[in-house]
Parts: structure tokens; sequence; C-alpha cells
């Protein structure tokens, strides 16, 4: 639940007053759960709900001068595998970044699938959507992600220059 609030919020601690909402609703709301849906698409519903609950408390917030939340993150201690942690933590960050990109419509199911794992009925169960949609925001959505990444680092998908229609020059 908390890396579905992560994803979505785009920081920790926002995530964590989600999750921690998100948690405090599902035992709240534990007696009117009546089993037309499956638990897990249950609880991710609530998540995602707090996690959007958060962002629009974010954006009422004051936001202090200077303060990037870009660079909230900080890493791990040095160990044996530091080089392999760091390589990871660069990793993340970056997919972090290209996530936090996104528009919402795209994030959302994104986030769902391949941080949830929860399959496409769900997801359109979860999001009130059809699957088609649900396809086809998460076919967006990676296109985006995996965009922002290449861009990110200095690669250029082999087509980019290419023109699609009129004379080539």
């Amino acid at each position: 639940m908390h890396a579905v609030c992560r994803r979505i919020t785009g920081n920790d601690a926002d995530a964590a007053d989600a999750a921690q909402e998100a948690m405090i609703a599902v035992v709240r709301g534990l007696a009117r759960f009546d089993g037309r849906s499956a638990f897990g698409t249950w609880v991710y519903r609530i998540a995602t709900n707090a996690s959007l609950d958060e962002l629009r408390r974010r954006r009422r917030r004051p936001q202090l001068a200077g303060r990037d939340r870009d660079h909230e993150y900080m890493p791990e201690p040095i160990d044996p595998d530091s080089e392999l942690r760091i390589d990871h933590l660069a990793d993340r960050f970056q997919l972090d970044a290209a996530l936090a990109d996104l528009p919402e419509d795209f994030r959302l199911p994104v986030v769902l699938r391949d941080v949830a794992d929860l399959d496409y009925a769900e997801i359109a169960e979860a999001l009130n959507v059809p699957i088609g949609t649900v396809k086809s925001r998460i076919a967006r959505g990676r296109a985006q992600v995996a965009a922002t990444i290449l861009r990110g680092s200095g690669n250029q998908h082999p087509n980019a220059d290419r023109p699609t229609t009129g004379n080539p020059t």
C-alpha cells in the first residue's frame, strides 16, 4: 500500500500520510466491504483515493521558498554493495521523477498495474473506467515514462528525428 501511495504522491512524507489515512479508512470501512470486488482492489482504491486527497491537500499547503521536492531523498549508508545500491537508487529516482511527471490519468493505472500488480479488470473497477481505457492509459503512460527516461539519460529513440509525413530533408 505504501508503494502505491509513494508512486502516486511522489514523496515519502506524503506517501506515509496517505498510507496511514488509507489504513484507517480500511479498518473503519471493513464492515462495509461487500465482496463485490476483490479485497485487494478495494484496498488499493482506498489507497489511491487517500493519495489523491493528499495531493489535493499538498496543493493547498504553502510551499517554503527554495524547497525542492526532487532533492528530499537521502542516499543509503555506504556498504560493500554501495555501487549497486547507488545505481539502483539512481534508477529509482529517475523512475519516480518520470512517474511524477505523468498526468494523473496515466500515473494511477500505471502504478496500480506495475507497482500494485493489479490486473486490468481490477484497475478498471478501482478507477471506475472501462478496461479498454485502462489498457490505453497504461500503454500511453508507460510510453511517456520511457520517453522521459530516455531524454534524461541522453539517449534518443532511433526514430525520434525521422519525419512522419512529408518529404525527408
